[in-house]
C-alpha cells in the first residue's frame, strides 16, 4: 500500500508556533514519525507539506494519477477555507482521505468549527497530536483492506 500525507499551512512550524497547541515535537520529527511507524506497518508513505493552495489541489490530484491507494491530510488553516481542496478530495473519489488535526478543532475558535474538508474524507481524526496521523494511517489500512 502507498499513502500520501499531505500537511497544510505552517504546519512546517509546528515545534516553533504555540507550543500550548500543537505540541513540542517539530515537523522534521513529525514527519520521521510518521515514516517509522509506515515502516512497521510495510506502508510506503510520501509526505508533502506546502503553504499553498493550489500546490495541494495539485498533489491530491497526483495521488489520483499515481494510484495511491489513500491520502492522510492535515489541511490546516485551509480546513476552514478551501471550497478548492474539498473539490480535490470529492475528485478523487473512490481513494479513501482521512482528515487529521493535530489539536481539536472543536476545542478551538468558533471559526475553525467547520471543514469544508470532512463531507468528503471518511473519517476526521483531531486532538491526538502526531498520533492522529499514525491514527489515520490504521483507518487507511482498514479500509484498504476491507475493499480487497
Amino acid at each position: 500500500m502507498k499513502f500520501m500525507i499531505l500537511n497544510g499551512p505552517n504546519i512546517n512550524m509546528v515545534g516553533i508556533r504555540e507550543k500550548s497547541i500543537y505540541g513540542t515535537m517539530n515537523f522534521e520529527n513529525i514527519i520521521a514519525y510518521i515514516k517509522d511507524e509506515a515502516n512497521k506497518r510495510n506502508i510506503d508513505v510520501e509526505c508533502y507539506q506546502s503553504n499553498h493552495e493550489g500546490d495541494l489541489v495539485d498533489a491530491i490530484q497526483r495521488a489520483y494519477f499515481e494510484h495511491m491507494d489513500g491520502i492522510v491530510i492535515n489541511p490546516a488553516a485551509y480546513t476552514h477555507t478551501s471550497v478548492a481542496i474539498a473539490d480535490a478530495i470529492k475528485a478523487i473519489s473512490p481513494i479513501p482521505v482521512v482528515e487529521v488535526h493535530l489539536s481539536d478543532i472543536k476545542q478551538r475558535e468558533e471559526f475553525r468549527h467547520h471543514s469544508y474538508c470532512a463531507p468528503y474524507c471518511i473519517e476526521q481524526v483531531k486532538g491526538h497530536g502526531p498520533l492522529g496521523y499514525i491514527m489515520a494511517m490504521d483507518i487507511l489500512i482498514k479500509n484498504v483492506e476491507e475493499k480487497l
